[in-house]
């Protein structure tokens, strides 16, 4: 049996190669590629039914990103020891790639497809999230599934003041600007990413340079899909049943109507959504019973069409929105602090229809999650997650545990609030904050930004500046040069616009961006106009934010837990701890407080956590007793540990014991020392010797007692 694959081969600017291969693995799928760089290995597969369902009138595309453990030579954690369910990391990457590759599908083509990336073979270092896109377009340019890629994405970074793609792991602990971007050849399709309080110019050259890479990228699918036979001609398909005069008549009889519900701008989501209703059920009483019922499928869908231009166009041409406002207005914000007494930190952030409650939770090392993947391993001190029940949009849905949709709008959030996290011994906890969003029309991730600073400066957390987040809109006359960029878009704006960009940031920068684009040829002038309006009203937002908490507490509530820091020299860890954990559990007992130690940098790091400070003011004195040096000509206040013939052995510190001679107890003689001392006294003692071989400690009670004139 003959084997030809066929491959493609292409440079990054640095020099390193990618390869993009087919024909070899996988031959039963419609399309499948494998793409290699280094050692690093990504199997992508795709497969379409022949038909669409007849009940579907959309795409259902489902794109699944999968780590094998055996690709870095590394065991699944867990009892099974085998691969599970999603990592909140691999459903990340599956929305990256899921983004991009959507928007490019025929809009009738309805045929269940499913997207797999398998990571295969892994390199030290390498981060083979930013070649996942571009396997996922490759397979699907060497299929015959129809699709108007190809597109790929890259990661690009700015490191020392110079852009790289596709940059290493390591080297990205140093950058300002990380960016993932997805793009065609002509035009920009997705970005998300994190930066330091960059300024907008600085965000679009990133995007600018990912870009050229892109482009690069592009081409070597399209010179692989011109040496692949099957790809040469897509496959044929009608997954959509069209009645054009049907067509026409609902436009020509609700145009209007959906026009001037537009221009009033209702504020009321609700109100809008019934008025359009009524107006698309007007004309289906227009048939009789029998008739309607077969008419309203398609009657739904060409109304769905009509209400959308009629929207953008009344936009367009009258300069008002659905709900009334200007193109730069903000709907009215209200928000409120310490909400939930019980919460280490709360904060309500409403804005317009769009309503959060956020709580902070402060705990110690003990808290952290561990995140052990096949390629980024370690632990999280600052999570945030978000929850969006179905009763936020009046719907009732059923609950099937956390969503992808969920996942990603909450690490949105977090990546706009970890810049501004202080760290090292400015921040002793493990922070999680939760966004549960009460009320939805738009930009629910935007407010669990806005709610979590407020709930951050509410627990006491020591914030760098405060971050607030925006999403932006656009609707766009594809026959003219006709837009309006939107500020603080509505749940119908994002749905029928052409853009959603949110931004967060502080007033000096931009700290973390997610961009849609779902219209061909935007420019980076229009970018750039959506990115100074969304500075403009961020700071807009800040400014309301700041007028209920404007920095933050003083000091954490009364009903969190104090967590202080002891650093001690390497060799004490283990008499910290002792034999099977005996010391360190005996401390906690004791005392109440929880106590973590770790060795860092050569030296030990404990955190001592309790909920009142006599409590972590007695386990220091306790582990400062163990790690504490006995100094020569010191006075301690020391216990009787045992009586012998010759004298008292005394413990002056934890589990230091010195050797109290019997002519060393009092100035005159003693014939018994059990006739001035017992077992368990409590004495005042003087360190008068340290044998230098042995470390033996020779103390002297005598020395601290005033020595009596002759004669007395």
């Amino acid at each position: 049996m003959s084997i030809n694959p066929i491959s493609k081969t292409f440079e990054l600017a640095d020099g390193r190669s990618i390869t993009i291969e087919t024909g070899k693995l996988a031959k039963q799928a419609d399309g499948s590629v494998v793409v290699k760089m280094g050692k690093t290995m990504l199997l992508a597969t795709v497969v379409a039914a022949n038909d669409a369902r007849e009940d579907v009138d959309f795409l259902p595309l489902s794109v699944d990103y999968k780590e094998k453990y055996a690709a870095a030579g590394k065991f699944p954690g867990g009892f099974f020891k085998r691969e599970a369910r999603p990592s909140e990391y691999e459903i990340l990457i599956s929305r990256l790639v899921d983004r991009a590759l959507r928007p490019l599908f025929p809009a009738d083509f309805h045929a269940e497809t499913q997207m797999l990336i398998q990571l295969i073979s892994v390199e030290e270092d390498v981060a083979p999230d930013a070649l996942a896109a571009l396997a996922a377009s490759a397979a699907l340019c060497v299929s015959d599934i129809p699709f108007n890629g190809p597109i790929s994405e890259v990661r690009v970074a700015r490191i020392n003041g110079e852009f790289v793609v596709n940059p290493t792991l390591s080297a990205l602990e140093e950058a300002d600007i990380e960016l993932i971007v997805a793009a065609s050849m002509d035009n920009i399709m997705m970005v998300e990413g994190e930066m330091k309080e960059v300024s907008e110019a600085e965000m679009l050259e990133g995007i600018k340079v990912a870009h050229e890479a892109i482009k690069i990228q592009c081409q070597a699918q399209i010179d692989l899909a011109a040496m692949v036979e099957k790809a040469a001609t897509k496959r044929e398909y009608c997954h959509e049943k069209n009645d054009e005069d049907l067509k026409v008549k609902v436009k020509e009889a609700t145009y209007q109507a959906c026009y001037d519900i537009a221009k009033e701008g209702n504020a009321d989501k609700h109100a809008r959504s019934d008025a359009f209703k009524a107006v698309r059920e007007e004309f289906l009483e227009t048939y009789e019973e029998e008739e309607r019922a077969a008419v309203t499928g398609l009657v739904k869908r060409y109304f769905h069409d009509v209400e959308k231009e009629a929207v953008r166009d009344a936009m367009l041409n009258e300069n008002i929105r659905l709900d009334g406002r200007a193109m730069n207005q903000i709907r009215p914000i209200w928000t409120e602090i310490d909400y939930l007494p019980s919460a280490h930190g709360s904060a309500i952030f409403t804005r317009g229809e769009t309503q959060s409650l956020v709580t902070v939770t402060l705990g110690s090392k003990l808290n952290e999650q561990k995140v052990d993947g096949a390629v980024i391993s370690g632990n999280r001190n600052f999570m945030l997650h978000y929850n969006f029940p179905p009763f936020s949009t009046g719907e009732v849905k059923r609950m099937m545990g956390v969503s992808r949709r969920e996942v990603g709008h909450g690490n949105l959030a977090e990546r706009a609030l970890k810049i501004v996290i202080p760290q090292g011994e400015a921040n002793p906890y493990t922070i999680r904050v939760v966004s549960d969003i009460l009320e939805s029309n738009g930009s629910s991730s935007m407010a669990s930004v806005c709610g979590g600073t407020l709930a951050l400066m509410d627990a006491g957390i020591k914030i760098t500046k405060p971050v607030a987040g925006i999403a932006m809109g656009l609707i766009s006359d594809h026959n003219s040069d006709k837009y309006v960029v939107l500020s603080d878009i509505l749940g119908d704006e994002d749905h029928l616009g052409d853009m959603d960009f949110k931004v967060t940031g502080t007033r000096d920068g931009i700290t973390a961006c997610q961009m849609d684009i779902k219209v061909d040829g935007l420019s980076y002038s229009i970018l750039e106009e959506a990115l100074e309006q969304a500075r403009q009203g961020r700071i807009h937002i800040l400014g309301e934010m700041a007028k209920t908490i404007e920095k933050p507490r003083e000091d954490y509530k009364e009903n969190a837990p104090r967590i202080e820091k002891m650093i001690i020299e390497k060799e004490f860890i283990g008499a910290v701890i002792g034999p099977g954990g005996k010391v360190i559990q005996e401390i906690q007992k004791e005392t109440g407080a929880t106590i973590v130690i770790e060795e860092v940098d050569e030296k030990g790091i404990i955190d001592i956590m309790a909920d009142n400070k006599t409590a972590i003011d007695a386990a220091k004195e306790w582990i400062g007793g163990i790690t504490a040096v006995p100094e020569l000509d010191k006075t301690y206040f020391g216990k009787v540990k045992s009586i012998v013939a010759f004298g008292a052995f005394v413990e002056i510190l934890p589990g230091k014991d010195g050797l109290l001679h019997i002519s060393e107890i009092d100035h005159k003689r003693i014939e018994n020392v059990e006739d001035v001392l017992h077992q368990g006294d409590k004495i005042k003692v003087k360190l008068i010797g340290i044998d230098p071989r042995s470390g033996k400690l020779k103390l002297s009670r005598k020395a601290l007692i005033e020595k009596p004139n002759k004669g007395e």
